[in-house]
């Protein structure tokens, strides 16, 4: 099955959840991990039980804090 991962083409087996691509994909602090599949947010409840089909684009996104100087 192939997808699109931050703008990659790549292919994992069909039916692979969210959260088992968050592991293969190696994915840093995936505790902090914001996820969207065709530009919908998923709810981290959900990354359990939501499964990546063919042709979705997948982007793993952190939201980071900053200040003003």
């Amino acid at each position: 099955m192939l997808f699109t991962i931050a703008g990659e083409k790549k292919e994992y087996e069909e039916g692979i959840t969210l959260d088992n691509l968050i592991i293969k994909e190696e994915i840093d602090n995936p505790e902090y991990v914001t996820v969207t599949i065709n530009d919908e947010f998923i709810d981290k409840e959900a990354f359990g039980t939501t499964v990546i089909n063919e042709g979705d684009a997948v982007e793993f996104l952190y939201f980071m804090g900053g200040g003003a100087n």
